[in-house]
């Protein structure tokens, strides 16, 4: 929703609600932030949010609704998909015979307004609403996730109480697992769980057996929360029904499966990985969601800037050797191949691809699904790809020695190979490829760059800035050289040319209705290192990971502690969640 300053002036000195010299200030602080100036005044408490959104409706001549604690007729509610609603903040309140009134964040969202009035067939009629009522609204198309298992659980779960298959007895045949998996109750219970985490935007879904209940959780921005804590008498019934929805033999329970699933719905498409393992107290399960219908990243999108943007462009566009992604599970590597692979995603390219799993569908690039159960591995499957004329390679691990030796004679005989290796620093992989048992001076030969990463989650846009004192100064530079991080900065423009560190801004998380603890996202924070003629020889002389880190600092590698420090005088998070995720 735009709004002109010049007109919000206007409005705000007629009102006689604020003083011009306060308008001025706020305009030119948003500007210079890329905010709305009523947000930076309701932030300083010159206005109060209410008079603010009041004003915004008589400027767009839009009226403007609260709606918090206001009974809702569900079949209105319902004519706007929750989907929907949620993602572009509308949502159905009034219904007469020819128009449907409609509360909106956006009102001037006309792509969703002709939407509705094509689904409903009414003339739509928008209005302004607040945070707050939008928060209250959406939280009435359902139930908490509490109360609407415990209507499942009460209401319909009889069937399953006392039976064997829900107890989780030993004796347990596939047949009575089989049967309770169909069950309605359990069908309702599953679906529901996967439901909540797709709206709550979790990448990840664990069921935890205990000694006297179930417990879910959700990842959501790579912090698990509790979601959910179900009886232990289900256990057994939730468990077969992920089992059958995967494919998994139902009655083997004292080994690790692996599965997936697809989840299909008008709005969403997700692909499920699931693992199911033994524990003490029966089946603990992970579920990974992963949406197939994402659009393409960018490298600029996934945290990529300034110089370090500039040499991966230029390393990809090689047409031999080798690009690594390190980092620890769920830190983005895969993200970051895919993205570097859609850069170069031409007709006139062979890419191919060996991965365990496949995590996103990608068009015009032949990807390949290991299966060790089968005896396919990622060494099997490498050599028969180098045999389909390939230009690009990925791989999706290099786990073993014999994996990591075929890559790095792919990546001397005229192919790019990109991959990943697990190591918590860009230095580190080289020394983690000898241990593996690849020979230095082949190392020296192949290696193009290593992207080293981690994720951090993002400040959502209620952020408030600060900047630190001497104190906080003296102790962020026992973290960082604070001479270093001053020229990344003025190198990039984002501080003038004599900033000191005491006037660089810094930013706090706000809590709001949309991001209760100030964060919303992640965004990865990375080192790039370029393996120069200088740490060629030094590989091959077999120096430790802390002097090729050092060496890539002293060639200008800015180290992911560095960038997410950098990313904190932007706004984009803070200094917290950086050392966080960045300090072992």
């Amino acid at each position: 929703m735009k709004i002109d300053p010049g007109q919000l002036k206007a409005f705000l000195l007629d009102s006689g609600l604020i003083s011009e010299k306060d308008i001025d200030t706020a305009i030119k602080k948003a500007s210079e932030q890329g905010l709305r100036p009523g947000d930076v005044l309701v932030a300083q408490g010159k206005i109060i949010q209410k008079d603010i959104e009041r004003v915004y409706g008589h400027i767009l001549g839009i009226p403007f609704v609260s709606l918090e604690g206001e009974n809702i007729d569900p079949s209105v509610l319902q004519m706007v998909p929750e989907p929907i609603a949620r993602a572009h903040n509308v949502v159905a309140y009034k219904k007469t015979a020819k128009d449907l009134e409609v509360a909106m964040l956006d009102p001037e969202d006309l792509e969703t307004i002709e939407f509705m009035h094509k689904k409903t067939g009414l003339i739509i009629k928008p209005r302004m609403t607040n945070e707050g009522s939008m928060k209250y609204l959406l939280a009435l198309y359902q139930k908490s996730l509490e109360a609407e298992f415990g209507e499942i659980i009460k209401g319909e779960s009889g069937g399953f109480t006392t039976s064997a298959a829900s107890t989780g007895e030993a004796g347990d045949t596939g047949e009575d697992l089989q049967k309770v998996a169909q069950e309605l109750p359990i069908i309702k219970i599953v679906d529901t769980l996967i439901r909540h985490a797709i709206l709550q935007k979790a990448s990840d879904i664990h069921i935890e057996p205990l000694e006297r209940e179930l417990v879910v959780r959700y990842r959501i921005d790579g912090i698990l929360r509790d979601a959910m804590v179900l009886p232990k008498k289900i256990a057994s019934a939730v468990i077969a029904r992920i089992k059958v929805l995967s494919s998994l033999k139902l009655d083997e329970k004292r080994l690790p499966q692996d599965g997936r699933f697809k989840i299909e719905s008008p709005e969403y498409k997700f692909s499920t990985r699931v693992s199911i393992l033994p524990v003490y107290d029966g089946e603990k399960v992970v579920m990974r969601l992963l949406p197939e219908n994402t659009h393409s990243f960018t490298l600029e999108s996934l945290g990529f800037h300034g110089e370090s943007l500039e040499l991966l462009h230029q390393n990809i566009k090689k047409s031999v050797g080798m690009i690594l992604a390190t980092g620890p599970t769920g830190s983005g590597k895969t993200t970051t191949l895919y993205t570097l692979m859609d850069l170069v995603n031409t007709p006139d390219v062979n890419i191919s691809t060996i991965e365990d799993p496949i995590e996103y569908r990608m068009p015009r690039i032949n990807q390949t699904q290991v299966r060790p159960d089968i005896g396919f591995s990622f060494a099997n499957g490498l050599r028969s790809l180098l045999r389909q004329d390939p230009d690009i390679l990925m791989i999706g691990e290099i786990r073993d020695s014999e994996t990591a030796g075929l890559a790095i004679n792919a990546a001397l005989t005229g192919h790019l190979v990109l991959s990943t290796l697990h190591t918590n620093s860009a230095a580190g992989a080289l020394p983690r490829l000898i241990d593996l048992g690849v020979e230095p001076f082949l190392i020296a030969s192949t290696v193009n760059v290593i992207v080293a990463q981690r994720l951090v989650r993002t400040l959502y846009k209620s952020r408030e800035e600060y900047h630190m004192n001497k104190d906080q100064v003296a102790q962020l530079g026992k973290l960082v050289d604070l001479d270093r991080m001053l020229k990344f900065l003025r190198d990039e423009k984002i501080v003038p040319p004599n900033a000191t560190m005491e006037e660089v801004p810094f930013y706090k998380p706000v809590p709001s209705p949309e991001a209760p603890d100030g964060y919303q996202g992640r965004i990865g924070v990375h080192e790039v290192m370029v393996v120069t003629p200088v740490m060629r020889e030094m590989v091959i002389k077999g120096v430790s990971a802390g002097e090729l880190d050092t060496m890539a600092r002293k060639s200008g590698m800015m180290s992911m502690l560095e960038d997410g420090i950098f990313k904190s005088t932007q706004g984009i998070t803070t200094v917290e969640e950086v050392l966080r995720v960045t300090q072992e």
